[in-house]
């Protein structure tokens, strides 16, 4: 275990190109925008909940959920969303570098780092761009997550998942597991 993670942390250190610039703005400006967007996507879901229960969370995250992401990205001039390892929508899927610091946080989680407190960032070369690269674990609450993201679904609720996700795999969590990110990239 102990030599994965070495590997793991070697393979993401020699990845990033010399950065001249301090990049706490950008870390601190990335955590704010988190914040926003968790606050406002959450906001929604809380009016949802207490308006309808988790079947009217459901629409909002299917109706009203990339709009919010939209609305975030274009405020802040960088892309914002969130991923998973399993996601919902197909269009969440993650990216190699998301995919990899997803699985990054499954390591961390698994030495016993708390997931509310896992972030990772790094300048990243794409297309023969430099990218600042941010993303904030999501850890699985056991209210109101697990009504839909949990193993053991009621069937209503169930039965409009895979209606309004017919690919989804957002399914079987428990309490405290990492169930996606935040994530924000920002051209350099």
């Amino acid at each position: 275990m102990k030599k994965l993670v070495l590997s793991s942390l070697i393979a993401c250190l020699s990845v990033a190109p010399a950065v001249a610039e301090d990049l706490t703005p950008r870390v601190d400006a990335s955590r704010a925008a988190v914040k926003d967007f968790a606050g406002n996507l959450g906001g929604e879901l809380k009016a949802a909940l207490k308006k309808g229960g988790p079947l009217e969370a459901i629409k909002v995250c299917n109706t009203k959920a990339m709009g919010i992401t939209r609305v975030h990205s274009e405020k802040n001039g960088w892309q914002v969303g969130r991923t998973s390892l399993k996601p919902r929508n197909s269009a969440n899927a993650p990216d190699d570098w998301e995919r990899s610091v997803l699985e990054q946080f499954e390591i961390r989680k698994a030495a016993g780092e708390d997931p509310k407190k896992m972030e990772h960032y790094e300048v990243v070369m794409q297309n023969g761009k430099q990218l600042f690269r941010y993303m904030k674990a999501i850890p699985t609450a056991e209210r109101p997550c697990l009504a839909c993201h949990g193993s053991r679904i009621k069937p209503a609720i169930a039965e409009t998942l895979d209606k309004r996700y017919p690919q989804d795999r957002a399914r079987g969590y428990k309490a405290g597991d990492i169930r996606g990110a935040f994530t924000i990239t920002q051209t350099m």
